[in-house]
């Protein structure tokens, strides 16, 4: 049996590093040009994994060019996998194959069906999400179900850390399936109807702090688009600043304050604890990790140490 595998992100590398340890004949893997990899959240290099186990890699900038197409074509494949892919795949892409085309969506689908799952999971304060092994169709996240994995979320879960849990059960469901497949067999079934909307997909410029909300939903947002997404960000003095770590402060109401306020700062034995405290709407979060916008990064004491109590976050 002939395998494809198209990817460029990290949830998709485990997964093919698995497959290939145990000896899985992989035909081709295509990934995105290095250049245009650079300017997407948690790509990775495919190459040196390509190299060590003499598999061919292409990389191209459109996977529904006809360039690719007659690429994939060419290969003759009996399945391909699209693990870690954000362009949704032509039809002429998905006859490449002949017996499909199989990929994975991080939800429970039909539950969450569309764009950035493991974000709007996170920021919408859902407690738990899932991952879905299907075989793709013309529709958005809309093909046969082979297998799913119900995550857990934690209120200490970030992107990075669902993304991981994502590739792990990447992992564990392609290898579930795969003595199936290469006995010829097409393992699957029909979703359940929805009329759920799609989600929406997010923009760098999305990530802007609305501090009137609660402290957990400015919490979650913080978890939600962290690294390696572009991050949360707010102004302070009229410098832009990204806020990648932050933590709840139990109990804390500083009717007084407006939202955005500094109230002050927290001094800590562990260095990692300090940071600054911020009034929302409700309750206030402590910020423990901020990088300027000119890459400076601030953290622990010296983040603390800051003179800013009574200034207050601005959105411009």
């Amino acid at each position: 049996m002939k395998i494809g595998w198209i990817g460029f992100h990290i949830e998709g590398l485990l997964a093919l590093q698995s497959l290939l340890e145990q000896g899985v004949p992989i035909a081709a893997v295509i990934t995105l040009k290095p250049e245009l990899a650079a300017k997407r959240s948690g790509a990775v290099d495919y190459a040196a994994l390509c190299q060590q186990f003499r598999v061919p890699l292409y990389e191209v900038a459109n996977i529904n060019s006809p360039e690719s197409v007659t690429l994939l074509s060419d290969l003759s494949l009996d399945v391909l996998f699209v693990i870690g892919w954000t362009q949704i795949l032509r039809p002429q892409v998905l006859r490449t194959a002949k017996l499909g085309v199989i990929g994975a969506h991080a939800s429970l689908l039909p539950h969450n069906r569309g764009r950035a799952p493991i974000n709007w999971v996170l920021i919408n304060g859902e407690q738990q999400t899932g991952n879905s092994l299907m075989w793709l169709a013309e529709g958005v996240d809309s093909g046969d179900l082979i297998d799913q994995t119900v995550i857990p979320i934690t209120p200490y879960d970030t992107c990075a850390s669902l993304y991981e849990r994502v590739a792990e059960s990447n992992r564990d469901m392609i290898l579930g399936v795969l003595p199936r497949l290469l006995a010829g067999e097409r393992p699957g079934h029909p979703q359940p109807h929805s009329h759920e909307a799609l989600l929406p997909g997010r923009r760098p410029e999305d990530g802007r702090i609305d501090w009137t909300k609660s402290s957990q939903e400015v919490y979650a947002f913080v978890r939600a688009l962290t690294k390696p997404y572009p991050g949360a960000f707010s102004w302070l003095d009229g410098q832009r600043w990204g806020v990648w770590q932050c933590a709840l402060l139990p109990g804390a109401c500083y009717p007084d304050t407006q939202p955005g306020q500094l109230v002050g700062p927290v001094v800590a034995p562990e260095e990692t604890a300090c940071g600054q405290v911020v009034a929302c709407g409700t309750g206030a979060v402590i910020l423990l990790e901020l990088e300027r916008e000119d890459g400076a990064s601030l953290w622990g004491r010296r983040l603390s140490d800051q003179s800013w109590t009574g200034k207050v976050w601005t959105n411009e």
